[in-house]
């Protein structure tokens, strides 16, 4: 595919003016055949393969920034669901944990997914363990991010699961300050396994030994577009954010070719999520006012976010063959100013964030929450989110922050790249008595597809 001047023109423009950046470089790494009886050895081959490939990662990631121009915020490391290569000997766990945090920063990777399981059916023993030791790693590791897959349309919602999750969710945060932990926990319906974002990314089964995914964002650039169009119909303004779309994927394609062949690897997908950040002009919420919504939550919010999300995928999907991933667009709360700041006035609800769950990416995502909420209504409010992934066949996801010593209205700041934000009212009453009856959810039948 031959690039223009005209659109490498556009692109320096996009760069220096609307803060476009390719946000992730994610490089899977299959671990199966690190696996060893002898635990020392185990460890030690998964430190020497991350290690090795995390430097080229991060090595060639930076040539590619010198070329071109383009910022790569993050480079990141997925590797096979670590209960999977665990079977054998649950109780290392941690032990694993740390070897791959280790090996993470020896490499200088931002970031290490993977650290969780495929439960949506039921748990095995090592999976169990695995869910018990969250607390511990998340609490005793920089790098490591997990996640728990335990709903899909196929199989239905691991309710058992669920009950476990609320209390979980609320150790991981009595262990660290402000609860910051469990913004490193992500918990999915049908999770993909090629997503390149962080908290919930892992490689999957069906994917190669070593493949290369890449998130690219532009809300920035969006907005650019949608403040030019204020005029025009909504059917002329999703045109208008296709072509953006399309120009944006243009590039994180080009660069994510560049960087896999570079490495002489497989490359995978782009992901066009437009996943904003804490920097003035980077909000999806700003983009949905832009559009005519007088403040994110207001009536007409999911409508618009419904148009944008549409018109970015057609946009990406027609660039790319190769796009996955999560692909559409994040709401999270706290990295996200103009939520944030809807949140402080009012205007934004759980419940109307769920609504807005159902036409866009990831989910009830970097909420946080007061840290007296009951570990059952926890794990209610994840059953609430990814009960609209099982039944309409989407992927959904739930990063809840319960903030010890918190309660609604208060100010946090989780820091860095995680932003700040103010702590959302939950409702009062209990759904103790349904969340406890445990069990399965059982599938949709949609979900009878064959």
């Amino acid at each position: 595919m031959e690039y223009t001047l005209e659109e490498v023109m556009e692109t320096v423009r996009m760069t220096l003016y609307h803060n476009f950046d390719i946000r992730t470089v994610t490089l899977g790494i299959n671990l199966k055949d690190c696996i060893h009886s002898d635990l020392e050895t185990f460890r030690s081959n998964i430190y020497e393969k991350v290690t090795e490939y995390g430097k080229r990662l991060v090595l060639e990631a930076g040539r590619l920034e010198d070329k071109y121009g383009i910022p790569v915020i993050n480079k990141r490391i997925s590797v096979t669901p670590v209960s999977l290569i665990a079977e054998a000997n649950p109780e290392a766990l941690p032990k694993i944990a740390k070897t791959l945090d280790r090996a993470a920063r020896d490499a200088g990777i931002d970031f290490i997914g993977g650290y969780g399981a495929l439960v949506q059916k039921g748990m095995t023993r090592a999976d169990a363990k695995l869910i018990d030791s969250l607390p511990e790693v998340l609490s005793s590791t920089e790098r490591v991010c997990a996640f728990l897959n335990i709903a899909s349309t196929a199989s239905g919602m691991n309710m058992d699961a669920v009950i476990r999750l609320g209390r979980v969710l609320k150790e991981i945060a009595s262990r660290t300050e402000n609860g910051v932990g469990c913004t490193k926990f992500a918990v999915f319906s049908n999770a993909p396994e090629d997503n390149p974002f962080m908290a919930g990314a892992f490689h999957g089964i069906g994917e190669p030994d070593i493949s290369l995914n890449i998130g690219i964002s532009g809300p920035g650039v969006v907005r650019s577009v949608v403040e030019k169009n204020r005029e025009c119909d909504l059917t002329e303004l999703s045109e208008v954010i296709k072509r953006t779309a399309f120009k944006i994927t243009r590039a994180g394609e080009l660069i994510g070719r560049e960087l896999a062949a570079n490495m002489d690897i497989p490359f995978g997908i782009v992901d066009i999520s437009l996943a904003s950040t804490t920097k003035v002009g980077d909000s999806v919420a700003g983009i949905v006012e832009l559009m005519g919504i007088e403040k994110m939550g207001a009536p007409g919010s999911t409508a618009a976010l419904a148009i944008l999300i549409d018109a970015v995928k057609k946009g990406g999907a027609m660039a790319s063959g190769n796009v996955g991933g999560l692909s559409g667009t994040f709401i999270p709360v706290s990295e996200d100013s103009g939520m944030n700041e809807a949140v402080k006035c009012g205007a934004l609800s759980i419940e109307k964030l769920e609504a807005l769950t159902a036409v866009c990416s990831v989910g009830l995502d970097m909420i946080a929450i007061p840290g007296n909420t009951p570990a059952e209504t926890i794990s209610a409010i994840i059953a609430d989110e990814l009960s609209i992934g099982v039944v309409n066949g989407k992927t959904t996801g739930v990063r809840l922050i319960p903030v010890p010593g918190k309660i609604a209205g208060d100010y946090v700041n989780f820091g860095g790249l995680l932003g700040e934000t103010y702590v959302m009212n939950v409702s009062s009453f209990s759904s103790r008595d349904f969340i406890l009856r445990g069990g399965r959810m059982p599938s949709p039948i949609t979900g009878m597809r064959n």
